[in-house]
């Protein structure tokens, strides 16, 4: 017999399939008419969406919606991040060509042309909860797709209030309202499921758990791993520069990005003088009683408090109980730390202006300990240094398993993309095969895309055997074999 509990969760499987399948069949047509868009009239709907976001009231009137309905981050900071990530990425697809013909390769007698990958279902985070989406929409809509977000309900409102500034401009240039669609409110996970099942790509940005259900549900997806970004202080490092940046990057929308700063590890030689520069910059380090203070209400049942998590220090003092003077006006927290692993969750990621700091004898120490914290948590992701050895960039890239290796650099700001890297602009970091993800570079344009290849006959091209094999066999003996 079929329990009335069952039977309930049948009608809202049955109730989310078919709000779903109607979204996505209004998608199809928008999008099967936006695929014969030429290149100019994609990229104008491309940059009428990116307006939708960066027109400053806009970006005000959304910033403070996310910080209200979430909680999480500040209102300014926001603004800058909105500002900069759009403006970035139309940096970056500027010249990008989507649209027929992208590349001639006539000595392999190949053609490529870009085709779009079709309807695409974009799972979004709280933290950034109009920049992510915005970001996806735009990639998406540069390949000629059209897209449905399922934005997290904490993020809803701030995403619902920007899909209507999307919709306003794309009535401004002729194009399709249906390319850009939300999930119905209140947003499910049993509608996020569904679109996940019937999309043609799935792009996820937030939840582990979002991430490892896409990539179960039998339709094609792109997700991206955990943070936890320990970065190296060593002994030629410009320890003030140093600290200007980690403090600009720490504290940056309280440290919502999965980019910022989790752990310092600082060479003996200069650790000191490195916990004055920071202390210089805002810093304040705690004592092993505040720690211990802090840690009972940065995490409830193992678990980071809702009430912490992106709240600015002094805030996070307060619902702490900590009562010191110094605390009540700290850019961030600093905590001393010896061991990595679940039963000391300062090794983990924070999501707040809070520094594990890290003592090491020499460079060989502070690369293990990197390694271990990000055996932990964050595998894949990212790690910085702050140096002038060369030979200690070089190794972190050849050694380290991360997709990116950030030198000298505030590490929020730069790990996205920046002005002045050369990284895609983007929110969503792929981890690669470390981190569990199918990509290892920043999510971009290219991830929208199906290309197909034309293939023409080239003057044939075939080795002999001794091409191939005359060095090896002469080097073993085998040459008369």
């Amino acid at each position: 017999m079929v329990s009335s509990t069952q039977v309930s969760q049948l009608k809202d499987t049955s109730d989310a399939r078919a709000a779903v399948a109607s979204l996505v069949a209004r998608a199809r047509m928008a999008q099967a008419e936006y695929e014969h868009y030429g290149q100019r009239q994609v990229d104008e709907v491309v940059t009428a969406v990116a307006w939708a976001l960066v027109q400053p009231e806009r970006n005000r009137q959304l910033s403070e919606l996310a910080v209200e309905t979430t909680g999480l981050g500040n209102v300014e900071d926001k603004i800058t991040k909105n500002r900069r990530k759009t403006m970035g990425l139309l940096r970056d697809l500027e010249q990008a060509k989507s649209v027929g013909v992208i590349r001639e390769l006539p000595e392999l007698g190949l053609v490529e042309i870009a085709r779009p990958v079709g309807v695409v279902g974009a799972v979004v985070p709280s933290t950034n909860p109009a920049a992510t989406p915005a970001n996806k929409t735009i990639n998406a809509l540069k390949g000629r797709n059209a897209i449905i977000l399922a934005p997290s309900p904490k993020g809803q409102a701030a995403c619902t209030l920007l899909l209507e500034f999307m919709h306003a401009e794309l009535d401004r240039v002729g194009a399709p309202r249906d390319l850009v669609q939300q999930l119905p409110i209140p947003v499910s996970k049993a509608t996020t499921y569904e679109l996940m099942n019937q999309v043609d790509l799935v792009v996820v940005t937030g939840s582990q758990n979002n991430v490892r259900s896409a990539y179960s549900s039998g339709t094609p997806a792109v997700g991206v791993g955990a943070g936890n970004v320990p970065v190296i202080i060593d002994e030629s490092a410009e320890l003030d520069d140093a600290a200007r940046k980690i403090t600009a990057s720490k504290t940056f929308d309280n440290a919502t990005s999965c980019s910022s700063e989790n752990s310092l590890v600082i060479l003996d030689a200069v650790y000191e003088s490195a916990i004055a520069a920071l202390e210089r910059s805002g810093g304040v380090m705690l004592t092993a009683a505040e720690k211990q203070q802090l840690e009972a209400a940065m995490w409830e049942d193992g678990s980071l408090s809702r009430h912490i998590i992106a709240r600015a220090a002094p805030d996070i003092a307060r619902r702490a109980g900590l009562t010191r003077s110094e605390l009540q006006s700290a850019s961030f927290f600093m905590v001393e730390e010896q061991h990595v692993g679940k039963e000391y969750p300062f090794s983990g990621e924070k999501l707040s202006p809070v520094l594990a700091i890290y003592r090491a004898r020499d460079f060989e120490a502070a690369f293990e300990q990197t390694r271990c914290l990000l055996d932990h948590q964050g595998k894949g992701h990212s790690c910085g240094i702050h140096t002038r050895n060369e030979a200690n960039i070089r190794r972190l890239g050849l050694e380290m398993p991360v997709c990116r290796v950030i030198v000298n650099q505030a590490h929020a700001f730069a790990n996205g993309g920046n002005f002045d890297n050369g990284l895609p602009f983007s929110l969503s970091m792929g981890c690669g095969t470390w981190g569990q993800n199918s990509i290892s570079d920043n999510m971009n344009y290219r991830h929208y895309l199906n290309i197909t290849r034309i293939a023409r006959t080239i003057p044939p091209s075939e080795p002999t055997m001794d091409d191939l094999f005359g060095a090896y066999l002469q080097k073993h003996g085998l040459a008369d074999s």
